[in-house]
């Protein structure tokens, strides 16, 4: 009977252990240092023979087609945009060709957007080369795995 009970217990930190020892071991997830994807998205720009982009301090690379006319968008104003999502590969992840699908507050979405949409006025069009920090980070999103370097071709059809 003794060893019954000894199995048994045995059983149960067996069982639960590994468990409690799982998610109190888990790190949290730390995004890479923007400059950590300098390499990554100067090799895409060569690659794609692509010239005429600006780096800010941020670590946003950037190109504009056209500055659009009237207002820039600020981080409450609501953007409608069309736009292409894709990696460095050009493998295209999303996209939308129909702005009224869109209507977004721009504080709300990512940091690359929000640093490169106010570049532009209704009716621009930017290239955002976007390191991973600027992105979503070391948190996979849908097809996006963690720590992507993402390349977005974006109108900005109207601001509100």
């Amino acid at each position: 009977m003794r060893v019954l009970k000894l199995l048994f217990i045995c059983a149960i930190i067996g069982l639960a252990g590994p468990g409690c020892l799982k998610s109190s071991s888990t790190s949290a997830c730390v995004s890479k240092p923007v400059a950590d994807d300098e390499l990554a998205i100067l090799s895409y720009l060569a690659a794609n023979n692509i010239t005429g982009y600006v780096k800010l301090s941020s670590g946003l690379y950037y190109k504009i087609d056209s500055m659009g006319s009237g207002i820039s968008p600020n981080p409450s104003s609501k953007v409608y945009v069309t736009y292409s999502g894709k990696f460095t590969n050009n493998t295209v992840f999303d996209s939308v060709s129909d702005a009224s699908k869109t209507g977004w507050t721009l504080g709300t979405l990512i940091d690359g957007w929000q640093i490169g949409l106010p570049l532009i006025s209704k009716g621009g069009k930017i290239h955002l080369y976007i390191p991973s920090a600027l992105g979503y980070g070391c948190a996979a999103t849908g097809p996006i795995p963690a720590n992507s370097v993402l390349v977005f071709d974006i109108v900005l059809v109207d601001v509100l």
